[in-house]
């Protein structure tokens, strides 16, 4: 028998608890089984998550990964304890961009950081997380929990998602036919989605309004609960018109950067965007944060999506099937311009003024 160590120190006492995560693991085991889809049928806990291509019903596939995280946004959640839809953010910024590349999301995995380990808290993220995985159809295989007291202050945590998906060969967007007189649609965001949440924050610090007070632009819900809405998936819907058509080229996720940094992204570099502003359905928490913050139409291009979360670049000829596909599938759809010739201008071009 060994004798105990006078005043010896345990990993406990440095502010890491073991047994929180261990009950933290048995609380969203439930969660995990949620998700699952054909391809992942395994139990968290493991050294590994496990996906097989071949149950999934793939042939000859081509694998597609993307990685992000939900950046200050999370500063609204630790502070107003609002962390039951922050998960459904960290997954759509990862599940967002695999779909625009033509993929299906097959599988995901997370990262959550904290200062001081809460189950119930931990649980709720998790849950958000699993929220997530099933709008868009990917199994949350694993993850990593890290309690790090000295990095993290006790009640602050990040988040990161990691997530693989997959297309047939030969189905990965952008097409090559992308030609001018090709048609942009637009798809309706949810509202801030996961960017410029700095800018954001930095507003309401220098306005009077409060997170717990109902919003200016929407009295029927606090502003906290308002800035918190999470951010659109679009898998499903855009997963299904691209089985059913052809006629999508291209497609692009508008986050940091706006319409001029992402829609070149997948644009040839002869070939630019004319975008019509007027066709923007701009929801009034922009329109608030333009006037509140004072800031200008384009840095609002430029940091926000202005309530267009997704670009669809379709054939003329394909574009009313496609919208009407879209619409069915639940998206709000607007013909936003065209494709047109580059010559000497910038990537994207805008006609009119956004509505704030």
């Amino acid at each position: 028998m060994t004798a105990e160590t006078p005043n010896g120190l345990t990993y406990a006492a440095t502010g890491v608890d073991i047994d929180a995560g261990n009950e933290l693991v048995r609380r969203i085991k439930p969660l995990v089984r949620s998700t699952r889809r054909p391809g992942a049928d395994g139990e968290i806990g493991g050294f590994g998550g496990l996906f097989d291509l071949k149950a999934a019903g793939f042939t000859d596939p081509v694998l597609v990964a993307a990685n992000d995280g939900v950046g200050t946004k999370l500063k609204i959640a630790i502070d107003t304890g609002l962390h039951d839809t922050i998960g459904i953010d960290l997954v759509a910024m990862c599940v967002n961009d695999l779909v625009v590349q033509g993929a299906e999301p097959l599988f995901f995995l997370d990262y959550f950081a904290t200062g001081k380990l809460d189950p119930a808290q931990g649980e709720a993220i998790v849950a958000g997380i699993a929220e997530g995985c099933r709008q868009a159809g990917c199994a949350l295989i694993g993850g990593e929990t890290a309690e790090m007291p000295g990095l993290y202050a006790e009640k602050d945590y990040d988040l990161a998602g990691f997530a693989v998906g997959a297309a047939e060969r030969g189905r990965l967007l952008p097409s090559a036919d992308l030609q001018s007189g090709d048609m942009i649609l637009g798809l309706a965001s949810s509202g801030v989605h996961s960017n410029g949440y700095s800018l954001v924050r930095r507003i309401v610090e220098t306005s009077s309004a409060a997170y717990d007070a109902p919003a200016p632009f929407d009295t029927s819900r606090t502003l906290a609960e308002a800035l918190i809405a999470p951010t659109r998936i679009y898998v499903r819907s855009l997963l299904a018109a691209l089985r059913q058509d052809d006629g999508i080229k291209a497609l692009a996720h508008i986050t940091g950067g706006g319409f001029p940094e992402n829609i070149p992204r997948v644009l040839p570099e002869h070939l630019r965007a004319d975008i019509d502003l007027f066709a923007v359905p701009v929801p009034p928490v922009f329109g608030w944060l333009a006037r509140t913050g004072g800031v200008a139409e384009a840095e609002m291009l430029r940091t926000f999506n202005c309530g267009i979360g997704m670009i669809v670049v379709v054939s003329e000829a394909e574009a009313a099937a496609v919208a009407a596909m879209l619409q069915s599938e639940g998206e709000t759809v607007v013909p936003l311009g065209r494709i047109l010739p580059r010559e000497g201008e910038a990537a994207v071009t805008f006609n009119g003024t956004l509505a704030l």
